[in-house]
């Protein structure tokens, strides 16, 4: 066993190798750390070429010198090993000392409701003298209500002085929230506790407006933590524009800011919000780093903002941003967030979006926490992700994206975009921009923006209402299953759209979708959101009225598709882009957002499973409760909006008009038709599994399957005990099982998991994949001169080969089998498939 002494107070270094000890004089050392630098894991030959380049180590023999390194690569482990367990600790420290403060809140809060409790309990049981004079004492309650009634504090200005007396007040206000007891604050539900959870997360119950609050721990200081904070375009995809129209100095060495700021709207069935407010920013006796602000508009004799076009003035109550500096580095951060976003100004049935404490808390209190640590992360630990791209290369792209696409839902008339004529029919919405900065895009380099012959932009949208679907589900349905929905003509055309050179009106083409092939790109800390490059191969692009084979490229941002989400909106946004992938390319945002209707403050459990045999073993346990879950039984609205931009020429913007608004309403028919099938195979009556329509029931259809196997191989299908249902056996079987009718085109009508998997499939798309959509042109031939024999013998054994899912994967499989299923008059009523040790190649 070797050791590595101190160093000498010479300097020299002194290890112990097989009992002796071995001194190395400064110069050696030196050299040795020279080398160890350069190259810290040498093989023999490199070890002796680099003594015989340094001759001061010519005399020490190659094992001691491989000794060294053996050490000094402990030693840098050992290091790096204190390293990490002192900012463990250091965190650990952090969060311990953030949780006791949230502990003292907690049981202040606890207090002051004992005491209103104590209160009325005794107002309640007061006797009939007590109850008779207070008649006669309503006049002096009346006189103290309107005491209670006059402002604080009196009138503020303009002036400096009334504004700092503005500021000082919404500093206590919103110090009164962060860390007192102003609002009552429960738990955000669903959130995951935990060392690895994003935070502490709450929302308000009972207060005027949504309140949303976070605490976390960041890996960053302070001052650059508000910098961040302060940069809501950064990080605020719902934000649209932040103006500062004034900045003061105070003497307390703060600063007093007046903005403008204006939200999108997340529909295109209601205005966006705007806001006038004024931020203080200042720094504490204790050290902590403050960030406050609220709304300006009922401030009396103070400065004020007209009301702007197509916006709805919203309140901001005092909110802000607590920042303490943490020992060792590192930032503990409060975030309130405390709105009054006018719901009177909506549709009713949008309201809740705007009354939804829980959906502000997502889309803005964890977002700014999210990317503070996002940016701690990246700080700590920079590297290059997908296709060469630093990461605030990557968030830049994602900005666009969201930006873009928001863009096209709102349509607003300063950024260039004008109604088009309606064709009768309200369904869909269409607008038209020509103005040069749309043209140009962000650092544009075709020409000074898209090719000379694309004179305008034009944008399709539409919002629907859905019901019993989790947006979750459908976004990620409409992700993995893009040839249930788009025309590959028209992606073939938005592609050759952003290329130079003209390209002609898009010609359907049924059944032609190429391949889709997903290429992640990057994702956040939590895989909350994603980006990733989508590659549709051996698509078309049309140019001069000829069709050019090729592959398009889709750029692709989603988010919120964790089915374990509470309330969560989903979202799924892409735009064309060219195989160079350039950073300065244009972007036409297109893309689905829906957003849940339901999302209040009661908990709602997130145990929700999603697979075929929890669905299936309630409806066959008779009336079990459906405690597991809870999160998506009963009647669950949500709202849809989709949005498609084109890119189009003068002489053909009438004809991408209509071919838009159809395209659009092709969408919704076939979104409709997804959402009703998600939500009848799994949120039916009682939660029980539906199988397509004319198929037996899922239990009757497992015991067809095992019986007509045991009556044609003489074999069990299945080996499970008396206490496990057959068809949990069948969908949990290792091995992929898939039936297809008996139809002149045979198509799909059963798997179980492992069958979906390989298929890469779900349960609703299943019945759209015919047979020979998975064979390779060898096993076809085989299947058509070989099913005569499966109808007459009743089954037959497949020699291993390759099929393909259905995302065009070729999949390697040893064996299969083929069997006739039976029904009870002992017809045939399917064909099942097993496939046995599956992978893909």
């Amino acid at each position: 066993m070797m050791a590595v002494s101190s160093a000498c107070k010479e300097g020299s270094k002194v290890i112990m190798d097989n009992g002796k000890y071995v001194r190395y004089t400064p110069e050696q050392v030196e050299a040795l750390e020279r080398l160890y630098h350069e190259c810290p894991k040498p093989t023999s030959l490199r070890r002796q070429q680099l003594i015989r380049e340094c001759p001061i180590l010519s005399h020490i023999e190659p094992k001691q010198i491989k000794v060294w390194f053996q050490n000094r690569r402990c030693r840098e482990k050992q290091r790096k090993e204190a390293s990490r367990l002192q900012a463990v600790n250091r965190k650990l420290t952090a969060m311990n000392k953030l949780l006791m403060e949230e502990n003292d809140r907690l049981q202040k809060q606890v207090s002051h409701l004992v005491y209103e409790n104590s209160f009325f309990r005794q107002h309640t049981t007061q006797n009939q003298a007590t109850l008779a004079t207070a008649d006669t004492s309503s006049e002096s309650v009346v006189t103290s209500g309107q005491r209670n009634l006059t402002p604080r504090h009196p009138p503020r200005d303009a002036s400096p002085a009334g504004l700092l007396s503005i500021a000082e007040e919404t500093l206590a206000d919103f110090l009164s929230k962060a860390t007192g007891t102003a609002v009552e604050w429960v738990q955000m539900p669903g959130m995951k506790p935990g060392p690895d959870s994003i935070g502490i997360v709450a929302i308000s119950h009972g207060c005027p407006g949504v309140a949303a609050r976070a605490c976390g721990l960041v890996g960053l200081e302070p001052a650059r933590v508000a910098e961040i904070l302060k940069d809501r375009l950064s990080w605020f995809r719902d934000c649209r524009t932040v103006d500062v129209l004034n900045m003061m100095p105070t003497a307390n060495g703060g600063t007093i800011e007046l903005l403008y700021m204006q939200l999108y709207a997340p529909t295109t069935l209601a205005p966006g919000r705007d806001f006038w407010l004024l931020r203080y920013t200042s720094l504490l006796e204790d050290g902590s780093l403050v960030v406050c602000e609220r709304s300006l508009n009922n401030t009396q004799n103070g400065p004020t903002m007209p009301p702007v076009q197509h916006f709805v003035r919203a309140d901001m109550m005092p909110s802000g941003y607590l920042i303490r500096p943490c020992e060792g580095g590192g930032s503990i951060i409060h975030i309130v967030d405390h709105m009054v976003l006018e719901p009177w100004s909506v549709p009713e049935v949008l309201r809740p979006l705007y009354e939804s404490s829980m959906l502000l808390a997502q889309r803005t209190t964890m977002a700014a926490l999210r990317h503070l640590r996002q940016i701690s992360q990246e700080v700590s630990q920079p590297s290059v992700t997908g296709w060469g791209r630093r990461p605030v290369a990557l968030r830049a792209l994602s900005q666009r994206l969201s930006k873009g696409f928001n863009e096209a839902v709102n349509g607003f008339a300063d950024d260039g975009w004008s109604m088009l004529e309606s064709d009768g029919i309200d369904d869909v919405t269409l607008l038209v921009n020509s103005s040069p900065s749309k043209m140009m895009g962000v650092n544009l380099g075709y020409n000074n923006g898209f090719p000379s012959v694309t004179s305008s932009i034009l944008c399709a949208k539409a919002s629907m209402l859905l019901q019993n679907v989790p947006p979750a589900l459908l976004v990620r349905f409409l992700r993995e299953h893009r040839s249930e929905w788009a025309d590959s003509s028209i992606d073939a055309y938005s592609a050759a759209a952003i290329k130079a050179g003209p390209c002609s009106l898009p010609v359907p083409q049924e059944g032609v979708f190429g391949a889709q092939v997903i290429l992640p790109l990057a994702h956040t800390i939590e895989h909350e959101e994603f980006m990733e490059v989508i590659k549709l191969e051996n698509m078309g692009y049309y140019r001069d009225d000829m069709t050019m084979p090729g592959d398009v490229f889709l750029l692709q941002l989603c988010s919120g598709v964790d089915e374990h989400g509470v309330g969560t909106s989903a979202e799924l946004v892409f735009a064309p882009i060219d195989a160079s992938f350039s950073d300065d390319a244009p972007i036409l945002s297109s893309g689905f957002r829906i957003i849940p209707l339901d999302s209040g403050t009661d908990a709602v459990s997130p145990n929700r499973t999603l697979d075929l045999a929890s669905a299936l073993d309630v409806g066959t346990t008779g009336n079990k409760a459906g405690g597991d879950n809870s999160g998506y039984l009963g009647s669950t609205k949500s709202v849809m909006t989709i949005a498609f931009q084109f890119a189009c020429e003068v002489h053909l913007q009438d004809s991408i008009a209509t071919m838009a608004r159809q395209y659009v309403r092709s969408i919704i028919a076939s979104v409709q038709r997804v959402s009703l099938a998600l939500s009848t195979s799994q949120f039916g009556s009682q939660n029980a599994f539906h199988l397509p329509n004319g198929t037996p029931e899922a239990q009757t259809l497992t015991r067809w399957i095992c019986n007509s196997y045991r009556f044609y191989l003489g074999v069990e299908l299945l080996k499970c005990d008396g206490n496990e249902p057959i068809l949990k056996s069948l969908w949990h079987h290792s091995d992929a099982v898939l039936c297809c009718s008996l139809k002149a085109l045979p198509v799909f009508t059963f798997a179980n998991q492992a069958g979906l998997d390989m298929l890469e499939t779900t349960l609703v798309a299943l019945q759209d994949i015919t047979i020979e959509k998975i064979f390779d042109d060898s096993g076809k031939k085989t299947l058509c001169s070989e099913f005569p024999q499966i109808m007459q013998q009743g089954f037959m054994c497949i020699e291993g080969g390759i099929c393909l899912s259905s995302m065009g994967r070729p999949v390697s499989y040893e064996r299969a089998v083929a069997w006739k299923v039976l029904n009870e008059e002992e017809t045939a009523h399917c064909i099942c498939f097993m496939f046995i040790n599956w992978s893909f190649v």
